[in-house]
């Protein structure tokens, strides 16, 4: 993969910044799996014969997913050009990444890619259970949302409400009895309609300003 561009500043400016909107979906978690198969890559390959779950299979997958919702995503652009997006954005100082940052008339969402091939999904509230087993998706999301909104007001100097969405991928079945008070789990197939008939709320000015934020690399990064 070719490295994004960085922007850099004449001598006095505020620091110079990597154009994240230059990111490819996934591309985090591919570097990541990447990584883990060149380390070992006879290791990888057996792996894969054996269909065995690895750390390597696990970055590769969630990669496949969220390159699966980028494409949801770019329909969704060609029928209503005011929908922008930033995808693999990194967070803070600790490899967290927002997989997809969404903003358009509709608002601001951060997405989460699950990726579960075959899997039977059931959505409760706060419980999120994968084949049965419960998992940290939605308090994820919740924080998720919550840290990207507190970056962006920061970058914007305006308040930015952003939504948390999870957005599962790949499951044979997908069960939501009731939606989590906060935050939302949408399929993958689903997500465009979802998006396109929310209510406007941000106006051509706004959700420019919010992407040119949301694009550059120091509005994720803490203040010192």
């Amino acid at each position: 993969m070719s490295p994004s561009p960085v922007v850099s500043s004449p001598p006095g400016a505020p620091p110079m910044w990597e154009d994240l909107a230059a990111h490819r979906a996934g591309e985090m978690a591919r570097q990541q799996a990447v990584a883990l198969k060149q380390a070992a890559p006879v290791r990888t390959f057996v792996a894969r014969v054996f269909g065995l779950h690895t750390d390597e299979r696990s970055w590769r997958i969630g990669a496949d997913g969220e390159e699966k919702v980028a494409a949801r995503l770019a329909k969704l652009a060609k029928r209503d050009p005011r929908w922008r997006f930033v995808h693999a954005i990194p967070v803070g100082e600790n490899g967290s990444d927002i997989d997809h940052l969404v903003i358009g008339p509709g608002g601001v969402f951060s997405l989460n890619a699950k990726h579960h091939p075959g899997a039977r999904i059931w959505v409760r509230d706060n419980a999120f259970r994968v084949n049965g087993q419960q998992q940290p998706y939605i308090r994820n999301s919740r924080h998720e949302a919550r840290r990207a909104g507190r970056y962006l007001t920061a970058a914007c100097g305006f308040p930015v409400d952003v939504t948390g969405i999870v957005v599962p991928v790949g499951a044979d079945d997908l069960t939501i009895k009731q939606q989590p008070a906060d935050v939302v789990v949408v399929n993958r197939m689903a997500l465009a309609p979802w998006l396109r008939r929310r209510p406007d709320l941000l106006g051509e000015a706004a959700v420019d300003a919010i992407f040119e934020a949301a694009r550059r690399s120091t509005t994720w990064r803490p203040q010192r």
